[in-house]
């Protein structure tokens, strides 16, 4: 395991950065060139590092790739086909959208099946209600008569994906799909495929610090090194993990909340009760080699609790996590028990591996 230390980050975060690399001895190697971009797409900064024989041609279309999918899969823009699609629940048309909409559409049904409906795209109605789809000054608790009105809305059976023909369907009016949570995680897969196509062999996509994609090395040789965030404060870490050809995701309480009558509500809501998640959680990183699915999960074991995490870790082979629970346990199961480097037992965690 890694031991040197990192100074103090806000959220996850990068390391160690991608330098340029020296030119191989061997004569027939393509000289190494780095490329970097800073840029807002999906409602948060982002940032790309990559290096390769044609870094700059891959950087932008990485970009341009980031922003066709961002017109594309945000609900606040009335041309995007998710806008497109919610404007038509329950009038029967079935609209057409791109593939890459319908490809993540129907991977979305395939996470709410899995989670047993933890993960749940249709969350839209109850997102809005809570505030959580617009400014924190819109931040507000619904009453339990608006929320028992906008329950039945939330039901991915009502929503229908035709992968042949590019067209989805919303069964009921009044439901809407959200996207924010699977969406970053999906723009990283796509653009872990196009850096492939260019020959990119070191790479790192922070896609908003809750999504991050790795590959190959970092400058200097090892993994890239992630540290993650202290849940109870952004100025101390619970470890660093090393992440090489592969990606993660981190749900926490702390991205979004606020405080009302001195109860603190954040935005991580139950799609069962239309209430944030009260399960003994404060933050989950999912690892895995898709970043839509760390991104789905991420989500669904916060909302499912330590317990029915572990029982669908057991019965997956495709994400393992890090659980940072209440109680001040972090659960680390044994698949990174090798590239996470405990710091937490400084700030009173204790660390408790999970074997199969």
């Amino acid at each position: 395991m890694m031991s040197n230390r990192l100074s103090p980050l806000s959220f996850l975060l990068c390391a160690a950065l991608l330098c340029g690399c020296a030119a191989s001895s061997a004569p027939s190697a393509p000289e190494e060139n780095t490329a970097s971009r800073t840029l807002f797409a999906m409602d948060t900064v982002m940032s790309l590092q990559l290096s390769g024989p044609e870094a700059e041609e891959a950087l932008e279309v990485a970009v341009a790739e980031l922003n066709r999918l961002d017109r594309l899969l945000d609900r606040n823009e009335p041309e995007s086909d998710v806008s497109r699609l919610n404007a038509h629940a329950g009038d029967g048309a079935a609209v057409e959208v791109d593939p890459s909409t319908a490809e993540l559409l129907a991977l979305c049904l395939t996470c709410c099946e899995s989670s047993g409906g933890a993960f749940d795209c249709t969350i839209a109605p109850v997102m809005d209600a809570w505030g959580f789809g617009g400014a924190a000054e819109s931040y507000r608790v619904p009453s339990q008569d608006v929320l028992s009105s906008l329950l039945p809305l939330v039901d991915s059976a009502g929503l229908e994906v035709d992968l042949q023909e590019n067209t989805a369907r919303l069964a009921q009016a009044g439901m809407e799909v959200d996207l924010g949570g699977i969406a970053k995680g999906y723009a990283a897969d796509r653009l872990l495929a196009l850096l492939a196509e260019y020959g990119v062999g070191s790479a790192l996509l922070d896609l908003g610090t809750s999504t991050i994609a790795a590959v190959g090395e970092r400058a200097g040789g090892g993994p890239w090194r992630i540290a993650l965030r202290d849940p109870a404060s952004a100025e101390q870490q619970l470890g660093v993990l090393a992440l090489s050809g592969q990606a993660l995701s981190t749900s926490g309480s702390y991205e979004r909340q606020f405080v009302e009558n001195g109860v603190t509500y954040h935005h991580i809501l139950d799609p069962q009760t239309g209430y944030p998640a009260e399960t003994g959680v404060l933050s989950v990183t999912v690892v895995g080699e898709r970043a839509a699915v760390a991104d789905a999960w991420s989500t669904a074991l916060f909302v499912l609790g330590p317990d029915k995490a572990q029982e669908l870790w057991r019965t997956s082979d495709d994400f393992e996590y890090i659980l940072c629970r209440s109680d001040g346990l972090v659960q680390v199961t044994e698949g990174l028990e090798d590239s996470f480097t405990f710091w937490g037992d400084e700030y009173g965690y204790t660390c408790e591996i999970l074997r199969r």
